[in-house]
Protein backbone atom coordinates (compact mmCIF):
# COMPACT_ATOMS: atom_id res chain seq x y z
CA UNK A 1 0.00 0.00 0.00
CA UNK A 2 1.43 3.24 -1.03
CA UNK A 3 0.59 6.45 0.87
CA UNK A 4 0.51 10.01 -1.65
CA UNK A 5 -0.04 12.63 1.09
CA UNK A 6 -0.79 16.70 0.01
CA UNK A 7 -2.53 19.58 -0.09
CA UNK A 8 -2.87 19.38 3.86
CA UNK A 9 -4.89 21.95 5.53
CA UNK A 10 -5.37 22.11 9.13
CA UNK A 11 -8.55 23.98 10.49
CA UNK A 12 -10.40 25.14 13.40
CA UNK A 13 -12.99 22.13 14.74
CA UNK A 14 -16.45 23.02 14.65
CA UNK A 15 -19.28 20.43 13.76
CA UNK A 16 -17.76 17.31 14.98
CA UNK A 17 -18.38 13.88 14.72
CA UNK A 18 -16.46 11.23 16.71
CA UNK A 19 -14.36 13.78 19.36
CA UNK A 20 -15.19 17.12 21.12
CA UNK A 21 -13.27 19.82 21.86
CA UNK A 22 -13.45 21.38 25.21
CA UNK A 23 -11.66 24.25 27.37
CA UNK A 24 -12.12 22.83 31.20
CA UNK A 25 -11.78 25.84 33.92
CA UNK A 26 -11.48 24.12 37.10
CA UNK A 27 -10.19 25.45 40.56
CA UNK A 28 -7.57 22.73 42.23
CA UNK A 29 -6.17 23.32 45.82
CA UNK A 30 -7.26 26.89 46.00
CA UNK A 31 -5.85 27.82 42.45
CA UNK A 32 -7.71 28.52 39.02
CA UNK A 33 -6.73 26.46 36.23
CA UNK A 34 -8.19 26.00 32.74
CA UNK A 35 -7.20 22.75 31.09
CA UNK A 36 -8.32 22.27 26.99
CA UNK A 37 -9.51 18.83 26.16
CA UNK A 38 -11.32 16.54 23.75
CA UNK A 39 -14.60 14.12 24.37
CA UNK A 40 -14.13 10.98 22.61
CA UNK A 41 -15.60 7.92 22.80
CA UNK A 42 -14.20 4.56 24.80
CA UNK A 43 -12.63 1.88 22.83
CA UNK A 44 -11.59 -1.50 22.79
CA UNK A 45 -8.57 -3.65 21.21
CA UNK A 46 -8.07 -7.06 20.84
CA UNK A 47 -4.47 -8.83 20.39
CA UNK A 48 -5.29 -11.66 17.69
CA UNK A 49 -3.21 -14.50 18.32
CA UNK A 50 -3.05 -16.62 14.81
CA UNK A 51 -2.10 -20.10 15.77
CA UNK A 52 -1.45 -21.78 12.66
CA UNK A 53 0.65 -19.04 11.78
CA UNK A 54 2.12 -18.60 15.53
CA UNK A 55 1.77 -14.56 14.49
CA UNK A 56 0.08 -11.54 15.83
CA UNK A 57 -3.15 -10.08 13.76
CA UNK A 58 -2.18 -6.25 13.38
CA UNK A 59 -3.77 -4.06 11.48
CA UNK A 60 -2.06 -1.32 9.48
CA UNK A 61 -3.41 1.88 8.76
CA UNK A 62 -2.40 5.68 7.62
CA UNK A 63 -3.22 8.01 10.95
CA UNK A 64 -2.96 11.54 10.20
CA UNK A 65 -2.26 12.82 13.07
CA UNK A 66 1.10 10.13 13.28
CA UNK A 67 1.77 12.05 9.80
CA UNK A 68 1.94 15.64 10.94
CA UNK A 69 4.11 14.93 13.79
CA UNK A 70 6.50 12.72 11.50
CA UNK A 71 6.11 12.30 7.75
CA UNK A 72 8.16 9.76 7.73
CA UNK A 73 5.53 7.65 9.75
CA UNK A 74 3.22 6.93 6.95
CA UNK A 75 1.91 4.10 8.42
CA UNK A 76 1.03 2.90 11.93
CA UNK A 77 0.76 -1.04 13.50
CA UNK A 78 -2.05 -0.98 15.89
CA UNK A 79 -3.87 -3.76 17.34
CA UNK A 80 -7.71 -4.49 15.75
CA UNK A 81 -9.55 -1.82 17.65
CA UNK A 82 -13.01 0.33 17.60
CA UNK A 83 -15.16 2.84 19.33
CA UNK A 84 -17.60 2.09 21.77
CA UNK A 85 -20.40 4.01 19.69
CA UNK A 86 -22.66 1.71 19.14
CA UNK A 87 -26.05 0.58 21.57
CA UNK A 88 -24.44 -2.75 22.21
CA UNK A 89 -21.93 -4.88 24.77
CA UNK A 90 -18.52 -4.22 24.87
CA UNK A 91 -17.88 -7.97 23.54
CA UNK A 92 -19.94 -7.43 20.65
CA UNK A 93 -18.47 -4.55 19.60
CA UNK A 94 -14.82 -7.07 19.91
CA UNK A 95 -16.32 -9.45 17.85
CA UNK A 96 -17.81 -7.00 15.13
CA UNK A 97 -14.26 -5.19 15.20
CA UNK A 98 -12.48 -8.61 14.48
CA UNK A 99 -14.70 -9.33 11.71
CA UNK A 100 -14.83 -5.61 10.18
CA UNK A 101 -10.94 -4.93 10.21
CA UNK A 102 -9.65 -8.50 10.47
CA UNK A 103 -12.08 -10.91 8.49
CA UNK A 104 -12.77 -13.65 11.14
CA UNK A 105 -15.66 -14.72 12.66
CA UNK A 106 -15.28 -15.15 16.22
CA UNK A 107 -17.46 -16.47 18.85
CA UNK A 108 -18.30 -14.33 21.79
CA UNK A 109 -17.41 -16.94 24.23
CA UNK A 110 -13.97 -17.44 23.04
CA UNK A 111 -12.69 -13.84 24.16
CA UNK A 112 -10.86 -13.45 26.63
CA UNK A 113 -10.58 -9.63 28.58
CA UNK A 114 -7.25 -8.90 29.25
CA UNK A 115 -7.57 -5.70 31.51
CA UNK A 116 -8.93 -1.78 30.96
CA UNK A 117 -6.98 1.23 30.77
CA UNK A 118 -7.06 5.39 29.89
CA UNK A 119 -5.07 6.43 26.61
CA UNK A 120 -4.66 9.93 25.76
CA UNK A 121 -4.71 11.19 29.36
CA UNK A 122 -3.36 14.40 28.56
CA UNK A 123 -5.95 15.54 26.25
CA UNK A 124 -9.06 12.61 26.45
CA UNK A 125 -8.52 10.38 29.00
CA UNK A 126 -10.82 7.63 27.21
CA UNK A 127 -10.69 3.90 28.21
CA UNK A 128 -9.56 1.39 26.77
CA UNK A 129 -11.01 -1.86 27.06
CA UNK A 130 -8.28 -5.02 26.04
CA UNK A 131 -9.16 -8.22 24.80
CA UNK A 132 -7.04 -11.17 23.41
CA UNK A 133 -8.71 -13.86 21.13
CA UNK A 134 -7.22 -17.08 19.05
CA UNK A 135 -8.00 -17.29 15.36
CA UNK A 136 -6.87 -19.38 12.67
CA UNK A 137 -7.98 -20.34 9.22
CA UNK A 138 -11.12 -21.94 9.92
CA UNK A 139 -12.60 -19.07 11.26
CA UNK A 140 -11.96 -16.32 8.16
CA UNK A 141 -14.56 -15.00 6.33
CA UNK A 142 -13.83 -12.23 4.26
CA UNK A 143 -10.52 -10.32 3.24
CA UNK A 144 -10.97 -7.66 6.21
CA UNK A 145 -9.84 -4.32 5.26
CA UNK A 146 -12.88 -1.84 7.39
CA UNK A 147 -15.71 -0.47 6.37
CA UNK A 148 -16.91 2.63 4.56
CA UNK A 149 -13.48 4.54 4.08
CA UNK A 150 -11.44 2.62 6.05
CA UNK A 151 -7.66 1.34 4.84
CA UNK A 152 -6.66 -1.27 6.42
CA UNK A 153 -4.12 -3.80 5.89
CA UNK A 154 -3.46 -7.33 7.59
CA UNK A 155 -0.22 -7.72 9.12
CA UNK A 156 0.99 -10.74 10.25
CA UNK A 157 3.93 -10.54 12.94
CA UNK A 158 5.93 -13.75 13.95
CA UNK A 159 5.81 -14.42 17.96
CA UNK A 160 9.34 -15.27 17.83
CA UNK A 161 10.23 -11.38 16.26
CA UNK A 162 7.85 -9.17 18.66
CA UNK A 163 10.30 -7.94 21.32
CA UNK A 164 12.33 -6.75 18.56
CA UNK A 165 9.41 -5.21 16.37
CA UNK A 166 8.56 -3.37 20.31
CA UNK A 167 12.03 -1.76 19.83
CA UNK A 168 11.65 -0.72 16.37
CA UNK A 169 11.47 2.97 16.43
CA UNK A 170 10.57 2.57 12.77
CA UNK A 171 7.29 1.89 13.02
CA UNK A 172 4.77 3.52 14.64
CA UNK A 173 2.72 1.40 17.21
CA UNK A 174 0.35 2.04 20.43
CA UNK A 175 1.65 1.57 23.97
CA UNK A 176 -1.26 -0.25 24.01
CA UNK A 177 0.41 -2.74 21.38
CA UNK A 178 3.12 -2.84 23.30
CA UNK A 179 1.47 -3.56 26.37
CA UNK A 180 -0.61 -6.33 25.10
CA UNK A 181 2.75 -7.97 23.45
CA UNK A 182 3.97 -8.21 26.87
CA UNK A 183 1.18 -9.62 28.62
CA UNK A 184 1.20 -12.41 25.51
CA UNK A 185 4.79 -13.10 26.12
CA UNK A 186 4.39 -13.13 30.25
CA UNK A 187 1.41 -15.15 29.92
CA UNK A 188 2.16 -17.90 26.93
CA UNK A 189 2.66 -20.82 29.27
CA UNK A 190 -0.89 -20.01 31.13
CA UNK A 191 -2.58 -19.43 27.98
CA UNK A 192 -1.22 -23.11 26.41
CA UNK A 193 1.01 -22.32 24.14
Amino acid sequence: MINIIKDIKISELKDTKFVHPIKVTFNQNGKNKSWEAVRSHDSVAILLYHKEKDSFLLVKQFRMPVYLSDNSKTFTYELCAGLLDKNKSIEEIVIEEIDEECGYKVDINSIQKVTSFFTNVGISGGCQHLYFAVIDESMKIHDGGGINDEQIELFFLPINQSEEFIFDESKAKTPGLIFSFYWFLKNKKALGF
